[in-house]
């Protein structure tokens, strides 16, 4: 198996776990408490982060329901793209930025940083494997558009 191929199962299987985390995103108690997966982190954070945290809770309270719907939509669209080889561009980077904003948002940089502290989210771990992806050249295998380029290509 070539080493593309091989990122090319790791972007699937990303791509499923990401399938996964969109469908619990379309789940009712998702849209109700929206605002509150932003303040809960809220609690012993640095000045900084806390007031990083209330700009977005200000932002997103203008129509939660809507802020709601477009981070469901973004991570199901993420999904697909990486479960089928599409979009590289805008599933890499797209993901990428959507995993800093849940990373220094809902995930609060990982903090509080303090005494009994275990990790610094997920979600920054997310961009490192966004970037895995991207180097790896994981959209040159097993990807719709080589699919559809079989397919499509006339025949000599």
């Amino acid at each position: 198996m070539t080493d593309q191929r091989k990122f090319a199962w790791l972007r699937i299987t990303f791509g499923a776990i990401w399938g996964i985390d969109a469908y619990f995103k379309w789940q009712p108690d998702f849209f109700a408490n929206f605002t509150g997966y932003l303040s809960g982190n809220l609690h012993n954070q640095s000045t900084l982060v806390r007031d990083w945290i209330n700009l977005w809770i200000h932002i997103i309270g203008v129509n939660p329901q809507l802020f709601a719907l477009l981070v469901a939509l973004a991570e199901t669209a993420i999904a697909i793209a990486l479960i089928f080889g599409i979009a590289p561009r805008i599933a890499t980077w797209g993901g990428i930025a959507m995993c800093l904003v849940i990373w220094s948002t809902a995930e609060g940089f990982g903090g509080p940083y303090a005494a009994g502290s275990t990790d610094i989210g997920a979600a920054i771990i997310y961009v490192l494997v966004f970037l895995a992806l991207w180097f790896g050249h994981a959209w040159g295998d097993l990807c719709l558009r080589n699919w559809l380029r079989k397919r499509t290509m006339p025949i000599q």
